[in-house]
């Protein structure tokens, strides 16, 4: 007779729960520590800047190493900035068609994801600790320190996704979900490895079974974008060239520390501190009292705001979330919808795409190499075109809207709501004067916006809530992680496309479709309505801004004129359902069910596509004040 000791039924339960109390304090340490490196960073992005700034324009005593200083604690910024966004879940996904999934089918696709993402970080982070080994011999010419202090930092934010991913598997708290998924992406990791030899007799249809297939199956199902990219580049490159990772690494590190990119993060944390010192308020309080007693008046206030507001924070969601939450209760009690409301906030988020300092804008000039002053300058028109369609719309709808309880502003409330708005009005204007008249550069004029919204905080608002300061910069960081790691691996898959001969077929394949410049215009709007809505605009941007732009160039349509066009056509495909987040982020901004945007959401698309047209028709539009 054998003795045999049973566990109790509840064991592995007690242990999934013991394994998940670990993981969480390993989170907490982890992450907060990160969170607080990150918070410093931007800080101390923000005084390099500005000081180096004030320096040359105003004490007239440049400083040579700011530029250099800046570069080094960037790449550490999205780095770090990526691992703070991958504890939050913030890395952008394409959550369409898995948020229709079953319970128990979204909670594995959610699983495999983060398994997914593991399996990338753990096979970039040799190539990478390579590529930094390999910069240790280049020295930084203001500074004189080693080149290896800054792509250091691509190993080491690599690892700590790693580690954070692991501890978000340890989280999931059901083993055998965990198990499969990792099982799931282990099988097809080996069995791409195993078809290698296949991959390499195949030629260029393997542009087609990596970037098209393969990118479009892991977005599809979830994976982070960023992560489908380098899965799909470090794939193709491993089986089906002799080329060595580190080239793409090295990609990844031009893409991420890009110092006109340094301008995201500085123009986030501008939206967030407008909105919290109440300027975003003033500047709609203010557009009330001219609009409100009108037929439909709080939509046109909706729309001149989210335009005022969009040339100030460059974040969209930072937008929305500072218009909606006073505007859309005023709206609700005058019998505005829900689904309109929502509509209307989601298009109006389309129509300022091309308002600068738009982070798409200053994305493409980083890698075309266009003016970012002239797209600025280029992009306010396009706008106000689009603003008119959307205007129709609203005037049609609301034609009819009953005003009898709502009492006009007097000429003195107007001028009282000007006075008080005036110094948050003035803020786009500053920030434009300053990148034309080489005050500044499209980079550092974030700093003077941010010193602005300060002492207009302080002086004029007297809202500066400086406990929401850290919490601000470590949102800051996250969502710069996460468009930088996706700008890193686009760079990468943009460069094997190029090397693979694909650019060259494009540009041939463009340059050949009928109806000269308008049919290349035509089929770059449709195309990029479809790019906006699967891959967002920046990704998009970086993918095929360096393939399409000199294809523009050749045909003779002005690289200012193409970009508004391609601009706004991801805007219309980013804020339309059912693809586009930038249509979920408006719902759960304005706590509003996305179906019931759905129907009213027609009216406004087509309005936008409306002005696109005209956009896409009238070069002029775009170039007529450069």
């Amino acid at each position: 007779m054998e003795l045999s000791i049973t566990p109790p039924a509840d064991a592995s339960a007690d242990d999934t729960r013991r394994s998940t109390r670990v993981a969480r304090k390993l989170e907490t340490l982890l992450g907060t520590g990160v969170e607080m490196i990150a918070a410093v960073l931007i800080a101390a992005e923000i005084g390099i800047l500005l000081a180096g700034v004030i320096a040359r324009y105003f004490l007239h005593t440049p400083l040579v190493w700011t530029d250099e200083a800046a570069s080094l604690l960037f790449l550490w910024l999205a780095s770090l900035g990526a691992v703070v966004a991958l504890r939050r879940g913030e890395h952008m996904r394409m959550t369409a068609l898995v948020s229709k999934a079953s319970p128990g089918l979204r909670a594995w696709l959610d699983t495999v994801a983060i398994a997914a993402a593991l399996a990338f970080l753990l096979l970039i982070v040799w190539p990478a600790y390579e590529f930094a080994a390999d910069e240790a011999i280049v020295t930084s010419p203001s500074l004189e320190i080693s080149n290896a202090w800054r792509a250091s930092a691509l190993p080491a934010g690599l690892v700590l996704m790693a580690v954070m991913a692991v501890i978000r598997l340890l989280k999931v708290g059901d083993w055998r979900r965990v198990a499969s998924a990792l099982g799931s992406v282990a099988l097809v990791s080996v069995a791409f490895y195993a078809l290698g030899p296949v991959f390499k007799g195949l030629g260029n249809t393997n542009l087609l079974i990596f970037f098209v297939g393969l990118t479009a199956t892991l977005v599809l199902i979830g994976v982070p974008i960023a992560v489908a990219f380098g899965l799909a580049t470090f794939g193709f490159l491993a089986l089906t060239t002799s080329l060595p990772i580190t080239v793409m690494v090295g990609r990844m590190d031009e893409g991420m520390s890009h110092i006109i990119l340094l301008a995201v993060p500085l123009f986030v944390f501008l939206g967030l501190l407008i909105e919290m010192t109440g300027m975003a308020r003033a500047m709609v309080a203010f557009l009330a009292s001219l609009l409100g007693h009108v037929r439909g008046g709080l939509s046109y206030v909706l729309l001149g705001a989210m335009y005022l507001v969009s040339g100030i924070s460059g974040s969209k969601v930072a937008d929305m979330a500072a218009v909606a939450p006073v505007l859309f209760p005023e709206m609700r009690k005058r019998g505005a919808k829900d689904g309109d409301l929502v509509a209307l906030l989601a298009t109006a988020g389309a129509q300022t795409e091309t308002i600068p300092p738009s982070l798409v804008l200053i994305t493409i000039g980083s890698v075309t190499g266009v003016s970012i002053a002239a797209l600025f300058t280029g992009g306010m028109l396009p706008g106000l075109v689009l603003a008119a369609t959307l205007c129709v719309v609203v005037w049609f709808r609301y034609r009819e809207e009953d005003l009898s309880q709502v009492r006009k502003a007097t000429g003195a409330q107007i001028v009282r709501a000007l006075a008080v708005a005036l110094p948050a009005v003035l803020l786009p204007f500053v920030i434009r004067a300053a990148v034309v008249e080489g005050v500044a550069t499209a980079t550092e004029v974030s700093t003077l916006g941010i010193a602005y919204a300060l002492i207009c905080g302080v002086v004029f608002y007297r809202q500066m809530q400086w406990r929401r300061m850290v919490p601000m910069l470590v949102e800051t960081a996250a969502l710069t992680g996460a468009i930088l790691f996706i700008i890193g691996t686009a760079t990468g898959m943009a460069w094997a496309l190029t090397q693979s001969g694909f650019s060259n077929t494009l540009a041939a394949a463009m340059a050949a479709l009928p109806g000269g410049k308008f049919g290349f215009l035509a089929v770059s709007i449709i195309a990029f309505v479809i790019l906006g809505s699967v891959l967002e605009g920046i990704p998009a941007i970086v993918l095929f801004g360096p393939l399409l732009f000199p294809i523009a160039r050749q045909i003779g349509v002005h690289e200012v004129h193409y970009a508004m066009v391609v601009v706004l056509a991801m805007g219309v495909g980013l804020f339309a359902p059912p693809f586009g987040v930038g249509y979920y982020a408006a719902c759960a901004v304005g706590r509003v069910d996305p179906s019931e945007g759905m129907k009213p959401i027609v009216g406004y698309v087509v309005a936008l596509l409306v002005g696109l047209a005209v956009v896409a028709a009238v070069p002029w539009i775009s170039t007529g004040f450069l």
